[in-house]
């Protein structure tokens, strides 16, 4: 084969990969919403079905959209966070539901852009699934492990999200010491894991103490 010839097949290469890297976060955006939609408006056309006496496709999700808007606007004046609080302060009386709305709604505000959860507080390198094996995870609190003859262990509570959708992962606690906190932004590593690994920062380094 000629260098012409080489040189053709590795910029054909080198634009097949670029379609590629573009195509596939697109097609994975899409997929993800488009089952969303489906599950929003499984729920609320049959409602409006029933009461207009037809079907009008997309109207379910048209109104959840509605709903979005106006309970977001709502939120920001003051009757609207009495509102708020009210209901969740109704939640917290369900055992079970409590546990299950804070989770959510902490997991939901750390992926939120913008937001001002705290639930993701340091990113972190560990040794997972084994020794050898590297890591990238978001520490969402610390506790400590007592032995019944009195030691202790300071461990960190560490969630490892599976792209690409974040909010199915596995909490992992790891010994305090054993986590390596890296100097990355909680969204640069989102994006470094989310993108399984294709959006990486210049350097991975750890984080000076």
């Amino acid at each position: 084969m000629s260098d012409s010839d080489q040189t053709f097949m590795s910029k054909l290469r080198g634009a097949f990969v670029r379609g590629f890297a573009v195509i596939v976060p697109v097609a994975l955006t899409y997929w993800f919403f488009r089952a969303l939609l489906n599950a929003i408006d499984s729920i609320l056309a049959p409602v409006f079905e029933y009461v207009l006496g037809r079907q009008i496709p997309g109207i379910g999700f048209v109104s959840m959209v509605v709903i979005v808007l106006i309970v977001g606007l709502l939120s920001r004046n003051l009757v609207g966070r009495v509102l708020v609080r009210w209901f969740e302060k109704l939640v917290q009386t369900v055992p079970f539901v409590r546990g299950v709305y804070g989770a959510i709604k902490d997991l939901i505000g750390a992926f939120t852009v913008g937001g001002k959860g705290t639930t993701f507080r340091q990113v972190v390198l560990v040794e997972y699934p084994r020794t050898g094996l590297f890591t990238v995870a978001f520490v969402t609190n610390e506790m400590q492990f007592s032995y019944s003859d009195k030691r202790t262990i300071d461990f960190v509570n560490v969630y490892i999200p599976n792209p690409p959708n974040p909010t199915s992962g596995v909490l992992i606690l790891v010994p305090k010491k054993d986590a390596v906190v890296l100097d990355l932004t909680i969204e640069q590593g989102l994006k470094l894991v989310l993108s399984g690994g294709i959006v990486i920062p210049e350097v991975l380094a750890q984080k000076p103490t």
